[in-house]
């Protein structure tokens, strides 16, 4: 099937060819003629299948076809996404579409002053895509309402439920009009997702599964490399350096600080790249998600808060330089990659502490991710020693404290005996001897004397020399 033998609008097949479409992937074949007929629609797709023109072809379609003009401070669709970079794509991705006719569109979301996303509310809006809390905040302000919405979007629910947006969620369906046509995207539905779809879906909705729940792309070659945690640095250092292929790179990393670390690795080797996680300002954000899409940087570190919904072009490799503790969020990690029927490569990292975690993805997936070049272990430096502050540390989170305790209490025990924990050592073995013109306290242990704030003597002699 071609694009152009879809039922749309001359302005939309004019944007469609400007954008450089002309098959429709699958979810859009079966998606858009159901909703064309004003279905409810219940979409499961992993990440790269082309949803974001799955629904918005057809709601622009039935936006023109019904004539209606827009009124102030209203939506006519709402598109509910759970993050920032994603709201602003498939925002983006609206406009594109909508091009040559004269819907208009806003994207609203937090991090940023509202002012301005006030301002382009007042006359009201077509489309309007937001993130749960900032459309909240602006429905409280009075700043925009969803009495006269026709569309309702919820797109990547189960990141939704994932990041807490749950109640924000209910808020939001209690506040729409029973008459309205529901579009319900998930890449996986789990009996949580399940539930949450009912509540928001008429009945016997369209059902439309393009791939099995949670399988990697197929064009995905992945490689899997077995290392401690303390040498993932110089690993990853080792393998940019050595292939220059990698030209576009995406890594991710279990948390904020970690992608920092990567960040400062990385650039000490010369490598160019930036960090992108929630304590960045939006700003940063846009500025280091721009430069990775411009190739300015070679490598792009991220969270999870970028595993889905970022939508860049010609990504070659993806890094999994911590795996992460839901199965499912390794296959929106690498659909980074091989994206548009392009192939592409992810290497995953596995210290002795995620076995559990590879496993888990491996049963999920249904796939043995194979070894990579075992050569480059040679390259590396020679692994260090664990003490028991940093088995604790390497164990935070994947098993209990007592637990953890316990284990680092079995390393100190192996130290020897004649060797005392600096921290034992009494605080008065070695009395100080009293500066000059210092009169200790009597009566009183030295380790309990009161010392002279720093400077007192020095105000002290000022004041003796101004009497004399």
């Amino acid at each position: 099937m071609l694009f152009s033998e879809l039922p749309l609008a001359n302005p939309l097949q004019r944007a469609i060819r400007a954008v450089g479409y002309e098959h429709p992937t699958p979810i859009q074949e079966k998606s858009i003629l159901s909703l064309l007929e004003k279905k409810d629609l219940l979409g499961i797709a992993q990440t790269g299948t082309g949803k974001t023109a799955a629904f918005a072809l057809p709601i622009l379609q039935l936006l023109l076809e019904s004539g209606k003009v827009r009124a102030p401070k209203t939506c006519r669709a709402l598109i509910l996404l759970p993050t920032r970079e994603l709201a602003i794509q498939v925002e983006d991705c609206f406009r594109q579409y909508a091009q040559f006719t004269a819907i208009s569109t806003a994207c609203i979301f937090g991090g940023v002053n509202d002012a301005s996303q006030k301002r382009n509310l007042i006359r009201g809006v077509d489309v309007l895509v937001a993130t749960p809390g900032r459309l909240l905040d602006l429905i409280g302000q009075k700043a925009v309402s969803l009495k006269a919405l026709e569309f309702f979007v919820l797109d990547e629910a189960d990141r939704m439920l994932d990041m807490g947006f749950i109640h924000d969620i209910r808020k939001v369906v209690a506040l729409l009009p029973q008459n309205r046509q529901n579009l319900f995207f998930s890449a996986t539905m789990p009996e949580d997702i399940t539930k949450l779809a009912a509540t928001i879906l008429r009945p016997n909705p369209v059902r439309v599964e393009v791939a099995p729940q949670s399988t990697p792309i197929e064009r995905i070659r992945q490689e899997l490399y077995r290392i401690d945690k303390r040498r993932k640095g110089a690993l990853l250092k080792e393998l940019l350096l050595e292939h220059t292929e990698m030209k576009k790179v995406l890594v991710f990393s279990r948390t904020k600080h970690g992608a920092d670390k990567i960040t400062r690795v990385l650039e000490k080797a010369g490598v160019k790249c930036a960090a992108i996680h929630g304590n960045k300002s939006q700003n940063r954000r846009q500025e280091a998600l721009g430069n990775f899409k411009s190739e300015k940087i070679r490598v792009l570190v991220a969270t999870d808060i970028a595993a889905r919904g970022i939508d860049v072009d010609d990504v070659s490799h993806v890094f999994n330089y911590d795996l992460p503790d839901v199965p499912e969020t390794f296959v929106h990690r690498i659909g980074r990659t091989a994206r548009a029927g392009k192939d592409g490569i992810a290497i995953s990292f596995c210290s002795p502490d995620e076995e559990q975690d590879l496993r888990a993805i491996e049963k999920l997936t249904r796939v043995k991710i194979p070894e990579g070049d075992k050569a480059v272990y040679e390259k590396l430096p020679p692994p260090q020693k664990e003490t028991p502050e940093s088995e604790m540390r390497n164990a935070r989170g994947r098993m209990s404290r007592n637990d953890a305790e316990k284990r680092a209490s079995k390393s100190r025990e192996k130290r020897p005996r004649d060797v005392q924990p600096r921290d034992n050592q009494p605080r008065d073995a070695q009395p100080r001897e009293p500066r000059e013109g210092e009169k200790p306290a009597e009566g009183l242990p030295h380790k309990h004397r009161r010392r002279n704030r720093p400077g007192s003597r020095a105000r002290r002699r000022m004041r003796e020399a101004a009497s004399n």
